[in-house]
This record gives C-alpha cells, structure tokens and sequence, in this order.
C-alpha cells in the first residue's frame, strides 16, 4: 500500500508529487485553454457571417391567421393598460388573454375595466396555492382556458399565441412578419420569435433619483442591454435560422396552438417548469418535429434594467435556467427532427454556462503559472518582459476584440446617426460589461448544487424600491 507524503511549507515536493505531474498538469490546462478559446473564437466568426448578410424578411396576411395574445401578470398595474391599449390598437382583430397570477395590486381591476369596453379582452384569475408557481403555470392556464373557449371545430393550425410581457410592445408589422411565406406561411413552422429592442434605451434618466453617477451608470447598463440583444443575441438567432435550432424568449414569442398541442400530447403541458421556460418550451416544440424561425425585421420593445442588483439577478435566473435545459441534451442528439448542426449548436448554448465555470478556474491558474514561470527563469525582469510582448496583443485580440467588435456593428445597424467613435466606445464598455456574466454563473452554479430554484419576479423600473421583487428565492 503506497502511503502518500504530507507536504509542508518549505519542504520538498512529496514522492507521490513529482515535478513532472505539476508540468503535465499545466500542460493539459494550456491545450484545455487553447481548444476552449479557438471554439470560441470560431463561434463568434461564424455568427458574424449570417448576421451581417442576412436580407430582409417577406411579409404575409395577417387576416389569414387568428391571433391571441397571452399576457402574464402579477402586480402589473403600474404598465398593463397601456399594453393592452397598444395591442388593441394596433391588432384590433387580436383577442388578448392576462393571465393575473394572484395579484396585490390593482391589476385584475384595471383589466376588466377594459374587457367591459372590449369583448375580446379575456381576464384568468389564478389564486394561491393554484397561482404565484412560476410563469409556466400561468400560460399554462391561459392555454387551458382557450381551449375551453375556442369552438370544437377551430382550425388550431391557423391559430397562432403570442405572448407578450406585462411591459412588451410589438411593433406595428410583427403579425404581418409573422405571416410571412418564412414564419408561419410556412406549415412546417411551429414557433416564431420576434426581435427584442430596449424601449428606454434613450431615457436620459432611467433611473430613480437625482444622483449623476446613478444616471450615467444607469444609462450604461440600459445602453449594453440593446446592444446585447441586437447584436449578440440577434447574431445568434440569425445563426440558428440556418441550423435549425431557434430559441424563444419570454417576450415577442408566437407559437401555433397545433405545436402547442403536440407537445402537451408528449408532456401533458405546453410550458414546464424551468426557470428559462420559453427555451424550454422552443426545445419541446423542436422535438415533436416543428421547426423554430426568428424574425429580425419585427421587434418587441421591452424595459432595460438600470440597476447592477436586478440585472444581476435577471441573468442569474437565466443562466441557472439554461443549465437545467441541460438536461435535454440526450433527447436533442438522438431525436430525428434535430439536424446535426442544429443539435451542435444547441449543445454548444447549453453548455457555456459550464464552460465559463471551469474558464473561472482555468484561466487565473494559466495566468499565476506564467507570473510563476517569469518568476524562476534567469535574466531580469525587463527580459522576461520583452519576451512575452506578444501576450498584449493576444489578450486583446482574443479577450477584447469578440466582445467590442459589436459596438461598432450596434452603431451602424441601430444607430445610423451616430458617429464612428461613439461605436468604439460602445464597444469598450460592451466588452467591461460581459464581466457581469461570470459573477451570474458562480451565482447560478452555487444555486444549482444548493437546489435553489425558487425566484421572485422583476420589478418594473416605474414601481417604487420599497416594493424590490428582483430577488432571489
């Protein structure tokens, strides 16, 4: 029986710990590192293609489709009208379902005011212990209740679910993209998901309060979230148009009441319970055979988080949602209507999460064993210096530019009007901004193995801080 040495300071390394296993061990991290970062690296290469040459989409006839729209509530009295309002307006045809999920405030109130003047404004009234179980549930029932109230007869191919947030505005061309020969004129596709745009992404004070700082910070945080999701996430989207494998959000999602029903035919439900239930939902759908298309010439607007705390707390939720879809892994590769690229690239989304987890650990021992290495070897340190000169440029171009090449592509699709340099500025703060991802991983991940998977909803920017609903469960 080999009994291993106890290593003490000062002493020399244990029989059991050669210098040879430290150096293999460094060795297998640096080729860890350098097939993680040339992944990366040609990910992003290959999402710019599709993005920057994609051509703009055909429109249809929305009157050859019944259109609803679920709208989730809980304490939405402060932005519920005026959404509904909006939909009305501008989709008078539409019928419009909020789903009130055991609200404080007067939200279930505001909403029957306005279906007294509009027979096809529907109110769903969930009560606890029924209610308040996440966001799943409540469309759940919104998909329960339509069914109730759509003739036996209905043709469930053309009707299509929306669902829009308590704070979403579709623009005004959404149902016609959405009818589109390459959305749902197309009988193959099942789910659709329209472009997502910060409504006050040009609010000079997002913020509560006079403070300077607070503002500028403010506008910051509203400013990378455009850009995050009409770049990055946009770029994605466009990538997955061609793979197959289109994702739903939360906000902007259409889905035909037929997909609906084959995936409740498989999992008895439409929704589940995952904390990223729209993916979820866009995995289910792709599994019982529909195809998954993104929409970039429609938008749904939607409020940026101005504050550090909720932001960070919104991505947690996300990022801890992406790592249970994990589990769906086994069931994407061997499924048949998934193509090869597209189970790929699912694979690959899935798995950043836990990428970037070990990227926390890989890359500070890479970096402390080169200070290390730099330490030992002979020479002064202004030699080892012009030696490792290379590493600056390497940092940069693997390290920054990924992240601020999106700046100046922001600039020239969104905001034409701007000049070049405020796109390289852009682009800095974007690259800074990505750090927050890191800090919502460990947090996700600490939540993972703790079995933490309660959370309560954001607060919208207008309700007051006393009533802070962005926090964990």
């Amino acid at each position: 029986m080999r009994v291993r040495a106890c290593y003490k300071p000062g002493s020399a390394l244990p029989a059991s710990i050669s210098s040879g296993d430290i150096l293999s061990f460094f060795e297998s991290a640096q080729a860890l590192a350098f097939v993680l970062l040339v992944t990366f690296l040609a990910y992003v290469a290959i999402l710019l293609v599709p993005f920057l040459t994609r051509k703009q989409d055909p429109e249809g006839d929305p009157t050859l489709f019944d259109w609803h729209f679920f709208i989730p509530c809980r304490d939405e009295e402060v932005v519920i009208k005026n959404t509904v309002r909006s939909l009305v307006t501008q989709f008078p045809g539409a019928h419009i379902w909020v789903i009130d999920d055991d609200s404080e405030d007067s939200t279930a109130e505001v909403v029957v005011a306005m279906s007294r003047e509009n027979s096809k404004i529907h109110l769903i009234q969930r009560r606890r212990p029924n209610a308040r179980t996440g966001k799943g549930d409540a469309l759940n029932a919104a998909y329960a209740a339509l069914n109730a109230w759509l003739p036996a007869t209905t043709d469930r191919t053309r009707c299509i679910v929306a669902v829009v947030d308590g704070d979403g505005e579709l623009a005004p061309n959404a149902l016609a993209q959405a009818s589109g020969s390459l959305a749902f004129g197309d009988p193959t596709v099942g789910a659709a998901q329209a472009a997502v745009w910060m409504r006050n992404r040009n609010d000079p004070n997002p913020a509560s309060g006079n403070s300077r700082l607070k503002q500028a910070m403010a506008r910051y945080l509203v400013r990378m979230q455009d850009i995050e999701f009409r770049t990055t996430i946009a770029a994605m989207q466009s990538l997955r148009r061609h793979t197959l494998s289109v994702g739903l959000g939360g906000n902007g999602q259409f889905t035909r009441l037929s997909a609906l029903d084959a995936v409740a035919d498989i999992a008895k439900r439409p929704w589940h319970g995952g904390l990223l239930e729209d993916y979820e939902l866009a995995i289910h759908i792709m599994l019982a055979g529909h195809h998954t298309v993104y929409m970039h010439d429609t938008h749904v607007s939607q409020e940026a988080l101005p504050s550090v705390r909720r932001l960070l707390t919104q991505r947690t939720r996300w990022c801890q949602g992406g790592m249970q879809c994990s589990r769906y892994l086994k069931n994407i590769f061997v499924s048949p209507h998934f193509t090869n690229l597209g189970a790929l690239e699912s694979s690959y989304f899935l798995l950043i999460p836990y990428v970037q987890l070990i990227g926390l650990f890989l890359w500070p021992t890479l970096f402390l064993s080169m200070i290390g290495s730099g330490a030992v070897t002979a020479g002064s340190v202004a030699l080892w210096l012009s030696q490792a000169w290379w590493l600056i440029p390497l940092i940069l171009l693997t390290g920054v530019v990924p992240f601020a090449l999106w700046g100046p592509i922001y600039r020239r699709q969104a905001e034409p009007g701007r000049n070049f340099f405020m796109g390289l500025v852009w682009g800095v703060g974007y690259w800074l901004y990505m750090y927050q991802s890191y800090v919502c991983v460990l947090r996700a991940g600490f939540r993972m193995l703790t079995g933490r998977n309660g959370w309560a909803k954001t607060r919208r920017n207008n309700e007051s801080d006393a009533q802070l609903l962005a926090k964990e469960a």
